[in-house]
């Protein structure tokens, strides 16, 4: 029986690709303990509007902390959420599911602006747009897999493979930008296949303001269309 594992970094309301990605495993891993990158996904996003896409960024407290781990990363602007709230309502208050989506997510993120750390208000956030596309695979945080210090201690492709290896996997799927680095030889030498997440082929979606934006956040995708979004995950919809 083939068990997939997907292993990834938490990102602030990502795009469709990264939900598509998580529903193509029977289990997910956050791993967080690794070093948190600065001007990159996991404090950030993009929604689309009529001035074209606008960056939506959580402030964190990250000066000085060259070497600090997503899970360590804190927040440094606890009013992030209201000014967040008041971009998506101005971006998208004519969407057709506004009304019925909007006061969801907008009362999500009111939810968890009080979370002190990045890693909480991420996981949060995946776990509740995970239930809403009817995303059922567990999601779980590496350190709950394995003990931190021996996760930090490997090197970053034993890391992965040897959580898979705790799950019980016998297949790890990846994103396709990994194909670069990754040794795929650590997993198969314990008995694990490795597959490619390919994000190619995603049916456009009807948008607000001008042409089709492919990446933008998920709350996009959500807002312009309702309880139809999970089917603009299938690479095959028409």
């Amino acid at each position: 029986m083939t068990k997939t594992i997907v292993i990834t970094q938490s990102n602030y309301i990502p795009w469709r690709g990264y939900f598509d990605l998580l529903r193509s495993a029977d289990e997910v891993v956050l791993l967080d303990s690794v070093q948190y990158t600065r001007r990159d996904w996991r404090n950030r996003n993009q929604i689309k509007t009529a001035n074209g896409p606008v960056w939506l960024t959580i402030s964190v407290e990250a000066k000085g902390r060259y070497h600090q781990t997503i899970d360590e990363t804190r927040v440094a602007d606890p009013g992030w959420s209201a000014a967040h709230r008041r971009a998506i309502e101005t971006a998208y208050r004519r969407a057709p599911y506004y009304s019925t989506v909007g006061p969801w997510f907008l009362d999500l993120l009111d939810s968890v602006a009080s979370e002190a750390l990045l890693t909480s208000v991420n996981e949060r956030l995946l776990r509740a747009v995970c239930d809403r596309l009817g995303i059922t695979a567990p999601v779980r945080r590496c350190t709950d897999v394995m003990d931190r210090a021996l996760l930090q201690s490997l090197e970053p492709t034993e890391r992965l493979a040897a959580l898979a290896q705790a799950l019980g996997a016998t297949r790890y799927l990846s994103g396709p930008a990994a194909q670069a680095y990754l040794d795929t030889r650590v997993f198969t030498d314990r008995g694990i296949e490795v597959g490619w997440m390919t994000y190619a082929g995603y049916p456009d979606y009807p948008q607000l303001w001008g042409g089709f934006e492919p990446r933008v956040s998920i709350v996009d995708l959500l807002l312009n269309t309702g309880d139809e979004a999970p089917r603009y995950l299938d690479r095959t919809a028409s």
